[in-house]
């Protein structure tokens, strides 16, 4: 019996140990065979209720004020050590010192690597993995990290259900050159094909992260690769990371998902897992001035530009109402002042000489008077003058 329980026993682990082997080996894609809708038949995992990505509706998240802004820890002291770079078949990966770190988390999170997820140029397709209100950006960088408190390593925490943090850069395209992206984006010719690696410079990672670190959605989630472990703490940044229409075009059409040895050639492209639904959970945001809706730039830029009008506008109006205040003030005061040095003049004595109307006037009625005099006198002396006496004869 001892022998036959041990052979049993030897049995049961041959075959879990060949499972485990084959579902390690099994090749995933994001179409095909094993697609995304068939991971949870070889990756039980990604058929859970609490898997990543989401579309985050904005106006169902919930406002944490506990919620600080997360504190990225020696992302822009990359030292002399080179990155490595790697094509893994189904992304860029970039390999991050140990010394890097996340803060603002309730534990230390150690960083270990960061990745791209992006489409294919198509306008019906997206690009990136999150969504918010429904909508894709055209990329996303994940830079992923381990607890480092309570782990060892990557490989202890990523199945624990604290284990890991993720921070989501959602990326759109512009007219103008992100220099920082560049630092990947340049060497992406150098990994082709699956499986090939190379060093390159290191840069200052932090670079590549949104200025605003504060406003972010955060919920519990999972890896969006299999074998889809649920057990990562999302960081989703609410401001947008852009690029350039040729930087995205470089990404989208450069790599390939196949083997240099392989003679089909396949274009790396629509690396993206479908979003999944909540199932209950609740993502909370850091902010609380939540519109209600997302606003595209061409939108703000157009907020902005009406604001500044209606500012000008306003300034315009309020110029010529005190322009308008100012002028009738003076000429009351004119009025007034005027009135005032009139009634003045009337009342005490002066010296200033008499309107020259009223001096003729004056001048003709003295000599009126003086007619009017002289013939008076004349009148009288007549009447006075005696009469002659009448002679006597001899």
């Amino acid at each position: 019996m001892d022998c036959l329980g041990l052979f049993i026993l030897l049995i049961l682990m041959f075959f879990q140990w060949t499972a485990g082997h084959t579902a390690e080996e099994i090749s995933w894609t994001y179409t095909g065979l094993v697609g995304q809708s068939e991971w949870p038949e070889y990756f039980s995992d990604c058929g859970g209720t609490s898997q990543s990505p989401v579309d985050v509706i904005t106006t169902q998240t919930k406002y944490d004020p506990s919620l600080i802004p997360v504190t990225p820890l020696g992302y822009s002291q990359h030292g002399n050590r080179p990155f490595t770079l790697y094509n893994n078949g189904h992304t860029a990966v970039i390999e991050l010192p140990d010394w890097m770190g996340l803060g603002g988390l309730p534990w230390l999170f150690t960083a270990v690597q960061m990745h791209l997820h992006w489409g294919s140029g198509s306008p019906s397709h997206g690009g990136s993995e999150h969504t918010i209100n429904g909508l894709s950006a055209d990329a996303e960088l994940h830079v992923v990290h381990y607890n480092s408190e309570l782990y060892p390593n990557m490989s202890a925490a990523m199945t624990q259900r604290d284990g890991l943090a993720v921070l989501g850069i959602l990326i759109v395209t512009g007219e103008e050159t992100n220099p920082s992206f560049n630092n990947i984006l340049n060497y992406l010719s150098r990994i082709r094909h699956a499986n090939q690696k190379v060093s390159i410079p290191a840069f200052d990672v932090q670079s590549l992260l949104p200025q605003d670190l504060g406003r972010y959605y955060r919920y519990n989630g999972s890896l969006t690769t299999p074998p889809c472990y649920q057990s990562v703490i999302w960081t989703l940044f609410h401001e947008r990371v852009q690029i350039s229409k040729a930087q995205l075009l470089r990404m989208e059409t450069i790599l390939y998902s196949s083997k240099a040895e392989e003679p089909d050639k396949m274009l790396l492209q629509d690396n993206y897992r479908a979003t999944h639904p909540l199932n209950h959970r609740v993502i909370l945001t850091s902010f609380s001035a939540e519109s209600w809706k997302e606003l595209s730039s061409g939108e703000v830029t157009a907020i902005v530009i009406g604001v500044m009008c209606g500012c000008v506008g306003l300034a315009v109006v309020i110029r010529f109402i005190v322009k308008t205040i100012r002028f009738f003030k003076l000429l009351h005061l004119e009025t007034v002042v005027v009135n005032s040095s009139t009634s003045s003049w009337d009342v005490l004595p002066s010296n200033r000489p008499a309107p020259m109307p009223r001096i003729k006037e004056m001048e003709k009625a003295l000599e009126k008077k003086q007619d009017m005099t002289l013939n008076s006198t004349s009148e009288t002396e007549k009447k006075e003058e005696p009469s002659p006496c009448p002679e006597t004869e001899p």
